[in-house]
């Protein structure tokens, strides 16, 4: 379980960045940044219950995203499908990120980011490889920004009905394959994705 080890060794105002949604074939890439507050003001439940967002159900990531947004500072970053078609995915997870710190109330003295990579951000930075499962910070912004885009994917999913995004968050499981067989890719599929380019592709010989 995540716990404050990482953040101790560390003074003033820490956040946590981690991202979601690298993977998926549609939809934007979701990054937060979380600085949880110390002491008496760390509400029990994050204590006991943040985890890596990955393991954890809908409903208690749900339950712990609300005590997150009630307590801590959060800000809240993405890129767009446009963006990841014309820089790549990981310049576009590190656009994510920079704009989640930059929507924080001011810039934090330490981050620390999911990962193994600085993705550029006006402050001091530590990776952390598996980050969400060893730092509270990191674990919370995990919770955040798999809530956030899981929320946006299931609005979408009212609009475009053939591909279970509500479901499936836009990764590429067989209900969303489907759906692309059946009506072809949407302005929210990625273009520079194989399985959407070579839809494209041979849309455009056909």
């Amino acid at each position: 379980m995540p716990d404050f080890a990482i953040e101790d060794q560390y003074q003033g105002r820490i956040a946590g960045i981690d991202e979601v949604g690298r993977g998926p074939l549609a939809g934007p890439v979701v990054a937060a940044a979380v600085i949880l507050p110390r002491g008496d003001g760390l509400p029990t439940v994050l204590l006991e219950e943040l985890n890596d967002s990955k393991k954890l159900s809908a409903k208690k990531r749900d339950k712990l995203f609300d005590v997150i947004m009630a307590c801590a500072e959060v800000g809240i970053g993405a890129a767009s499908v446009r963006e990841i078609d014309q820089i790549n995915i990981l310049q576009a997870t590190y656009v994510a990120m920079r704009r989640a710190v930059d929507r924080l109330p001011c810039v934090p003295d330490q981050a620390l980011v999911d990962g193994n990579r600085d993705p550029g951000l006006p402050c001091n930075v530590e990776t952390v490889i598996k980050g969400d499962s060893k730092s509270l910070s990191i674990a919370a912004a995990s919770i955040v920004a798999k809530v956030v885009r899981d929320r946006a994917m299931a609005r979408l999913a009212t609009r475009y009905p053939f591909f279970g995004w509500e479901g499936n968050a836009g990764y590429g499981v067989k209900k969303h394959m489907a759906g692309l067989g059946e009506v072809g890719p949407t302005p929210h599929h990625r273009k520079s994705f194989k399985p959407i380019a070579d839809l494209f592709e041979a849309m455009m010989g056909s």
